[in-house]
């Protein structure tokens, strides 16, 4: 939605009518999930961009690898060119026919045999080689625009993102100092379990993102004071010894799955379709989260948002 959309939006409200706190409640966490949805596709993008350059480096080692294997079989197929100009293989034919001991005639006749592979296989390797560079310097061309591509999605997430902070704190500037404190209160941060029933690096996982109640949620931050969903989970696992990426997507894909009943302390716990949300399971039905700009990182229930599977880390 452009800013411009919901700027009709809120103009169509008569001047005189106040803002009703529900109203702007449900608006704001539409405006924040999409922001959300946004810099999670931002985070897929940087991860995709990551992995990018790594393959245009290496591509680029190997092209020079291949150039020096290139340069290295052209030099022996012109040293083969000035041997046959200076006679060396018309040479070695006419001994063949000269011969008159015929053991000698089979072994000069094998030598001149040889001497004909080995300028097929030379020129065979050089076509093989010249081939081989060509298909690197190809998909090298390939990786550059992927990266610019990928570069340009990047820009567009983050303006995405911007863009809708700034249409849910336009919201949240029409409504009055008291109403502002109602909204907030809503979204207490819940009550911290005193005992969670974990072990091993769980157990660190769960202590580390615990340590985080309280903290504010910024798109894209991944601590010390600050976190989004997925930064919160990689630095909480991270604190266990686990490297996660920054990507709720693609932390989906970095555990074994687990089943709604078979949920334990430390699992992630994934949310909307597509996946655009993390939290982590501390038993008793909880979760732990970075939930948005207004509640920050807090306590909420495992069913909260729509729920669409878990994995256990480690």
């Amino acid at each position: 939605m452009s800013v411009l959309a919901v700027t009709g939006v809120v103009s169509a409200v008569p001047a005189q009518a106040e803002p009703d706190v529900e109203d702007v409640r449900e608006k704001v966490d539409r405006l924040y999930h999409q922001a959300e949805q946004a810099q999670e596709r931002y985070n897929d993008s940087a991860l995709r961009l990551k992995g990018l350059n790594a393959e245009l480096s290496s591509l680029k080692a190997d092209e020079k690898r291949q150039g020096r294997r290139l340069d290295e079989v052209r030099d022996q197929v012109q040293e083969l060119i000035v041997r046959q100009y200076k006679g060396e293989g018309v040479n070695t034919v006419g001994q063949v026919v000269v011969s008159d001991d015929p053991s000698s005639f089979l072994g000069q006749l094998t030598t001149m045999q040889a001497f004909s592979d080995l300028q097929a296989d030379l020129l065979d390797d050089f076509s093989d080689e010249a081939k081989a560079l060509d298909l690197r310097q190809s998909t090298a061309r390939e990786r550059r625009a992927d990266i610019k591509d990928t570069t340009a999605d990047l820009k567009a997430e983050k303006a995405a993102v911007e863009a809708k902070l700034a249409q849910a704190k336009e919201l949240l500037s029409r409504l009055e100092a008291e109403e502002r404190e109602e909204l907030s209160a809503s979204r207490d941060s819940g009550r911290l379990p005193t005992n969670v029933p974990a072990s091993g690096r769980a157990a660190a996982a769960v202590k580390a993102a615990l340590a985080q109640v309280g903290d504010a949620y910024v798109y894209g931050a991944v601590g010390p004071d600050a976190y989004d969903c997925s930064g919160l989970t990689m630095m909480a696992w991270g604190a266990a010894g686990v490297g996660l990426p920054h990507s709720s997507s693609a932390q989906f894909s970095s555990g074994a799955r687990v089943a709604q009943n078979d949920l334990k302390p430390g699992d992630l716990v994934f949310y909307y379709s597509p996946i655009s949300h993390v939290g982590m399971y501390i038993g008793n039905g909880q979760i732990v989260h970075a939930a948005n700009p207004s509640s920050g990182v807090r306590i909420a229930g495992v069913f909260s948002m729509p729920y669409v599977g878990a994995v256990r880390p480690g």
